[in-house]
């Protein structure tokens, strides 16, 4: 008889029931109810039991201050303790309970990142909140207190001294905050495709990074109402290039799913079986460069049926 064929590992999810103690106004979209959405449909469809459950941990202040400003953590964790309100820009609402609640955020994204290295599983999809794209090094804004993508990637290059990473982002808000913190640095390629003119008001196509980073940075931007075919060609077009020159030692997407054509933000036309072929994009790219080293991430994403589907697509590419 021919010797048993190794099994490979299963794609990790990160989930913690404390992510939904990041208590926000009625008024605002970014809910517990979004977390609890997509564990929901996902138990539906049986992908839950199928995934590795990975526990999240408190990322500490060292990795955050890799992005953020020591002060900025410093005053996060004062204003929740004071009881919270809504941080500078006033769009981004923190409750006692959001400081540790962020740092759980992050630190999904870095144990999902220790699990990939490890080999515990081959990739890895982190159903984490608050999301983090937005937030800047001195500031949070857009929903987003720490940078969870931006944190993920630096302590990749501290702690498992990986040299090149690669961000992919489809939201479609462009991640200003990760731009900003990377934006002079040619060891993180950020790619981001996004409706243009829209929120936050950057991500044009002539923000290419500065300094040693000229050229490391990728806008895609698009114009409203754009379909999930010309979403997906135009990020395909700037990136496999992009990866084929860059190299990267290991893949991290910001996974926003509000280009959804039923998300009541975004204003885009992508349908559930567009984010499994924005999947295959991503896991292709890591397949090819870095051993299938991938680790997706979710950002927004506000009608609650269409994130959990667009999710389960996802998911169900990764363990595929």
């Amino acid at each position: 008889m021919p010797p048993e064929t190794a099994r490979k590992p299963a794609t990790g999810l990160v989930y913690h029931p404390d992510y939904l103690k990041h208590a926000v106004p009625a008024w605002h979209p970014e809910q517990p109810q979004r977390l609890a959405a997509i564990v929901e449909h996902l138990k539906e469809v049986g992908l839950w039991d199928k995934a590795a459950h990975i526990q999240p941990v408190l990322a500490d202040v060292e990795s955050v201050a890799e992005v953020h400003s020591t002060r900025y953590i410093a005053d996060v964790e004062d204003f929740c303790e004071r009881g919270g309100g809504l941080l500078d820009w006033g769009d981004t609402p923190v409750c006692p309970a959001s400081y540790e609640v962020a740092l759980l955020a992050a630190g999904g994204a870095i144990a999902a990142c220790d699990a990939v290295m490890a080999g515990q599983v081959r990739n890895a999809f982190c159903l984490v909140r608050p999301p983090g794209h937005h937030a800047r090094p001195r500031g949070g804004m857009g929903f987003c207190v720490f940078n969870n993508v931006a944190i993920a990637a630096r302590y990749l290059q501290r702690k498992h001294g990986l040299a090149r990473i690669l961000i992919a982002d489809w939201d479609v808000h462009h991640g200003n905050g990760t731009q900003e913190a990377f934006y002079s640095d040619p060891t993180v390629l950020y790619v981001s495709v996004h409706r243009y003119p829209f929120y936050p008001g950057t991500g044009t196509a002539d923000e290419t990074g500065t300094g040693e980073g000229q050229g490391a940075n990728v806008n895609v931007p698009l114009h409203g109402g754009t379909a999930g075919d010309e979403f997906i060609g135009a990020l395909r077009k700037e990136v496999e290039p992009a990866a084929e020159k860059f190299r990267p030692d290991f893949v991290l997407v910001s996974a926003g799913f509000d280009a959804h054509r039923d998300d009541p933000l975004g204003g885009m036309l992508l349908d559930d079986a567009d984010y499994a072929t924005l999947a295959r994009l991503v896991r292709g790219i890591a397949e090819k460069h870095c051993d299938g080293r991938l680790v997706v991430v979710l950002e927004g994403g506000y009608d609650l049926g269409a994130l959990g589907r667009g999710a389960a697509e996802v998911l169900r590419v990764l363990m595929g």
